[in-house]
């Protein structure tokens, strides 16, 4: 048995999303009493699961999701994740952990020394802010919540396949993501793949 408390669901509702490029789908959107940050993450289940689902974990991220922001990819990682996930049947955890945890203001704080020659990570220590400070306890009890302990993860993000396993979710693949680069990220990608080990490919991300 996981050493965290379960969380239950609270409440769930059909939705009809619609993406600027015309994509649209169905998706259920699931809320959660009792998970353990407080936070208010959402659960958006996604054609038909299988025993497997095919689940991401997508940190919520206002400048890139919302607003269209060229500086990091996850506004397009939540576009294709929502049409890949649909159609294999899945979930995906949308979780309010701006900034890789750190909030929106530091971020955009972060963002000002990025400006000045410093990665995203770098920036994040000169702040006096973990270079990631994302707990995923929160998305093991959604997905115990929704019945899911084994399933295939949408990420280029080793950390996040190694906390669920530890946390007691059965991770059987790792399923990347696409690479998607403005003249902005590069060198966001590219700390990525050196910092954090993400599963990127490093010869493509070139400032030039």
């Amino acid at each position: 048995m996981p050493d965290y408390p379960a969380a239950t669901q609270r409440s769930r509702v059909r939705v009809p999303l619609r993406f600027n490029d015309g994509y649209s789908v169905d998706a259920e959107l699931v809320t959660f009493h009792g998970l353990t940050d407080g936070q208010e993450h959402v659960a958006m289940i996604l054609g038909t699961p299988s025993a497997t689902p095919l689940v991401r974990l997508h940190s919520e991220c206002l400048t890139g999701d919302v607003f269209g922001s060229s500086r990091c990819d996850c506004g397009p990682q939540l576009r294709e994740a929502v049409e890949q996930i649909a159609t294999r049947g899945g979930v995906l955890l949308y979780l309010r952990q701006e900034g890789r945890g750190i909030g929106l203001y530091n971020k955009l704080d972060a963002y000002a020394l990025q400006d000045e020659g410093l990665d995203t990570y770098a920036a994040n220590t000169a702040l006096g802010l973990p270079e990631d400070a994302r707990d995923y306890t929160a998305a093991a009890q959604m997905l115990r919540a929704l019945g899911i302990t084994e399933l295939d993860l949408l990420s280029n993000n080793p950390d996040k396949a190694v906390q669920l396993r530890d946390l007691g979710i059965t991770v059987g693949h790792r399923v990347p993501t696409g690479v998607f680069t403005t003249a902005h990220n590069v060198r966001y990608l590219r700390a990525k793949v050196l910092q954090t080990q993400h599963t990127l490919p490093l010869a493509k991300l070139t400032a030039g």
